[in-house]
């Protein structure tokens, strides 16, 4: 089962095929009677296509922590801004509104990127609102900020020169508006509000740059917002949940521990 984000049709559709209809693939998990913790998941893939590596293994690792997930299947390429980020927030609110439904806790709803998703993940964490009070749809009336993001290998910035530039063209085209490079380099956007964060980068990561966290974490600090940031000395791009690399795999059991003390998990 899934769940379209528009049931009667996304807005700025090119058509009708699943491409141009966003939608939520649950991993819900049985709590019983109590509420859980839910987490939503941007597969990376550059804003062109959506990693399976980095959706369905990382909702079933949230699932073993006692979490609620979905992983986002949003709008790529040949879609450009704003409309992953429209996808994004609605996701958000979706998830919010069905809570009750689902056994989610309203107030413990977060998302987790990688790459491009990452950024997708953070954008969505400085561009929400708390609804639109007098909107025709009731879910534009929710609140699309999320509790807590989990930024995983990152983009950030959309700023020369530790952007990556695939990100960046298939999101703004070849000749990117300054005004749009400033509005979605999501360090420049950090506010107090901005929901708490936990990051992880690998220093030789070649496509997209270390220091695209190490911006974010900077950024979160200065606004005083809680944050953990942590950075693997070697590994590459793309990792996934690392299972492969004995040091880069720790980031789980790292983000378990972090999710647990924001009072997260089973």
């Amino acid at each position: 089962m899934t769940y379209l984000l528009w049931p009667e049709g996304a807005p700025h559709a090119m058509g009708t095929e699943s491409e141009d209809q966003p939608y939520l693939e649950p991993y819900l998990i049985e709590a019983g009677e109590k509420e859980t913790p839910c987490v939503i998941v941007f597969p990376g893939g550059g804003y062109q296509y959506r990693a399976d590596h980095e959706g369905a293994p990382i909702a079933q690792w949230l699932n073993s922590l006692g979490i609620s997930a979905f992983v986002l299947h949003y709008r790529v390429k040949p879609y450009s801004y704003p409309v992953p980020l429209i996808d994004a927030q609605r996701a958000i609110r979706y998830v919010r509104t069905h809570a009750q439904e689902w056994q989610i806790d309203p107030n413990r709803i977060g998302i987790l990127g990688f790459s491009a998703g990452g950024h997708l993940a953070a954008s969505a964490g400085v561009h929400f609102d708390f609804g639109v009070q007098d909107a025709p749809d009731p879910v534009d009336r929710i609140s699309s900020r999320p509790d807590l993001m989990v930024l995983c290998y990152p983009v950030i910035t959309f700023a020369k020169p530790y952007t990556h530039d695939g990100s960046m063209h298939n999101q703004l085209g070849p000749e990117p508006d300054k005004a749009l490079i400033e509005k979605l380099s999501c360090e420049r956007q950090v506010k107090a509000g901005t929901s708490p964060a936990f990051l992880w980068h690998t220093a030789e990561d070649g496509a997209v740059p270390v220091e695209n966290s190490l911006m974010m974490a900077s950024a979160l600090s200065k606004h005083q917002v809680p944050f953990e940031l942590h950075v693997f000395p070697h590994g590459g791009h793309g990792m996934g949940m690392a299972e492969k690399d004995e040091a880069v795999s720790q980031w789980t059991r790292l983000c378990g521990v972090w999710l647990a003390k924001q009072g997260w998990g089973a």
